[in-house]
């Protein structure tokens, strides 16, 4: 399979006659790179899998063990019932408990495939970001899922100059790649986060780092509304400053690392919080 897209990849240079060394190699390289993602990206849907599988099964389980808890009170509510031990109206009692149970089941039911539509929305972001930022080096671009929100945080020297809140002309590019990712699915909301190392900050326009992560998350948000048409109300824009480093600002390599812009897609909350309003 390799092979067969490794040729792919050097058709065009073949077919277009000589071609420089330079030219070739970059063909290499390119072919490289977008083998290592796809292994990677590949090794992460099996993990997945194997996770969902897991999950499957402890629900068949769980099911089993719910059907044989409602066969043994229906035939124990039956038997008191035929042997008069209990009244009519304790018999009712105990048919509103198993109601009771059966309204459970199917509460944990509706929450396990709100849980499943989210995971497996959070992973489609994943893959779909990776491939659109397969040509960025991955030290500036790092792409995971935490808890429940997918983060995508971007090294500054691809969107700002030093000091800046401007975007730099390189940043669209960057930018443009995700917001076609985030407009493909217009029910999520996420967060733009403006992060600073803890080197102090004072210009005519910035007081301090806190305004420095605050005008960049501005400036971000701005052109993802502006230039790529994004919803406004799905946005929000916030300054961290320099308290939430990846590391700590002991050296200048640890310091770049901690100046960095977040995206945080969040996860859609209103769908649990519909699940546990009383039903009518």
């Amino acid at each position: 399979m390799k092979k067969m897209m490794f040729l792919a990849v050097l058709a065009p240079i073949m077919w277009s006659g000589c071609v420089s060394k330079k030219k070739y190699n970059e063909q290499v390289e390119q072919y490289k790179r977008l083998s290592e993602v796809h292994e990677k990206l590949a090794k992460e849907l099996d993990n997945c899998e194997v996770q969902n599988d897991q999950r499957k099964k402890r629900i068949i389980e769980l099911e089993d063990e719910l059907r044989a808890l409602k066969a043994n009170a229906n035939a124990m509510l039956n038997q008191l019932s035929d042997l008069s031990v209990i009244t009519k109206e304790q018999a009712a009692s105990i048919n509103k408990s198993i109601d009771l149970i059966n309204t459970k089941d199917s509460y944990i039911g509706d929450l396990q495939r709100a849980i499943n539509r989210k995971d497996s929305l959070n992973m489609a972001l994943i893959l779909n970001l990776k491939q659109a930022l397969v040509d960025v080096n991955d030290t500036d671009i790092e792409i995971k899922v935490e808890g429940s929100a997918v983060f995508v945080s971007i090294s500054d020297k691809l969107l700002f100059k030093s000091g800046s809140y401007e975007l730099s002309a390189s940043a669209k590019q960057v930018l443009g790649k995700v917001a076609a990712v985030l407009k493909a699915q217009p029910d999520i909301q996420f967060m733009v986060e403006g992060h600073t190392d803890n080197k102090p900050i004072k210009t005519q326009f910035i007081k301090d780092n806190w305004d420095l992560s605050v005008l960049r998350a501005t400036a971000v948000v701005r052109s993802l509304q502006k230039d790529f048409a994004l919803a406004p109300l799905r946005m929000t824009a916030a300054g961290k400053g320099e308290y939430q480093p990846v590391l700590d600002n002991n050296s200048e390599a640890n310091r770049a690392a901690n100046r960095r812009t977040r995206i945080v897609i969040l996860p859609q909350l209103d769908q649990f919080f519909k699940l546990l309003e009383p039903k009518g």
